[in-house]
């Protein structure tokens, strides 16, 4: 079934963002001390779908230096990256919620991605990964 037939909604995390103060002194003491293999984007801990075990699904995990603007406008120390299906029909329902979407749709080789604010001010990355 093609994504754009899927119920609009989140079926996941897709990422977990904070803010570090050293972001490779962090992601060094992550290696170290609990033995993650992490790159300079972070660590991605894979798992398979529970309905479909052929599907790899990743968590994407990794340290921002502190006052990034990629959490802006939000004043957060951290966003949470949601997996999402039919990404578009999400978005217009959202838009008939009056809920703050801060970008169109931006569709890359990772899938396609849009941010938007909840009810308390916190930037939300919204991800439907692509097709394969």
């Amino acid at each position: 079934m093609e994504n754009a037939e899927k119920p609009p909604k989140v079926i996941g995390i897709g990422g977990i963002f904070f803010f570090s103060d050293d972001p490779k002194e962090t992601r060094d003491w992550y290696t170290k001390n609990l033995g993650m293999d992490i790159t300079e984007w972070g660590a991605t801990f894979e798992s398979r779908n529970s309905s479909d075990p052929d599907i790899v699904e990743s968590i994407q995990w990794s340290p921002f230096k502190t006052g990034s603007s990629y959490f802006s406008p939000s004043k957060k120390e951290f966003m949470i990256n949601y997996r999402v299906q039919n990404i578009e029909e999400l978005v217009k329902n959202l838009r008939g919620n009056e809920v703050t979407i801060l970008d169109d749709i931006v569709d890359s080789e990772y899938g396609k991605f849009v941010h938007i604010i909840d009810s308390d001010d916190n930037k939300i990355e919204l991800w439907e990964p692509p097709i394969k």
